[in-house]
């Protein structure tokens, strides 16, 4: 069994990445994983542009071994027209080896996001990231309303996945209910991969 539960996001505004780092809180809390968290490259304008193996700040580059090797997954993007972002994308496109080899069937996995606007997206987005991981075979969860914030929040969250409204200023912090419920979705895929592991 794997010993860590994998965050895998692209963020731009630090929106995004701020629920990465709250849903990783959830699945350290939970006692039986590390929470790794990774990002992408953005996807280069021009073709002979290198970017440098590590980021400068933040998470550093997810590998294929990241992915393979995960015990869970939780996968994070902003919004673009109602999709996932196309770094991201790129990045899952590439996995067609993991996917032919079944290294993802069984695993959980969930969906994040953050949005300009209150209906600037979420779901399709949260839905759209879902596709290939079903096609992975992947366990998908989302936040059932037995958490109390899910009924409660004016700002980010569903049932879906966790999410965030930054507003058009772009305004990454996170409101209370949109952390309480990274947190509570972070916890639950740490105890479904728990369970999922025993014999």
């Amino acid at each position: 069994m794997s010993d860590y539960v994998l965050v895998l996001y692209y963020s731009r505004s630090g929106a995004t990445a701020a629920l990465a780092e709250h849903i990783a809180r959830g699945i350290v809390t939970h006692g039986q994983f590390d929470a790794r968290l990774r990002t992408v490259p953005p996807v280069a304008a021009a073709t002979d542009k290198t970017l440098p193996p590590v980021p400068p700040e933040g998470a550093v580059y997810c590998t294929k071994d990241d992915l393979a090797n995960c015990s869970g997954l939780a996968l994070g993007s902003p919004t673009r027209f109602g999709n996932m972002a196309a770094p991201l994308k790129q990045f899952i496109d590439g996995s067609g080896d993991l996917w032919l080899a079944g290294r993802l069937v069984g695993k959980p996995a969930v969906v994040f996001t953050s949005t300009g606007s209150l209906h600037g997206g979420q779901e399709t987005t949260l839905l759209s990231m879902m596709l290939p991981l079903l096609h992975h075979g992947m366990v998908l969860l989302g936040i059932p309303y037995t958490i109390a914030t899910l009924n409660t929040t004016t700002s980010g969250g569903t049932p879906y996945g966790a999410s965030h409204v930054s507003g058009l200023n772009a305004n990454p912090e996170l409101t209370a209910e949109e952390r309480d419920l990274a947190v509570a979705l972070g916890r639950r895929l740490a105890e479904v991969a728990d369970r999922l592991a025993r014999p």
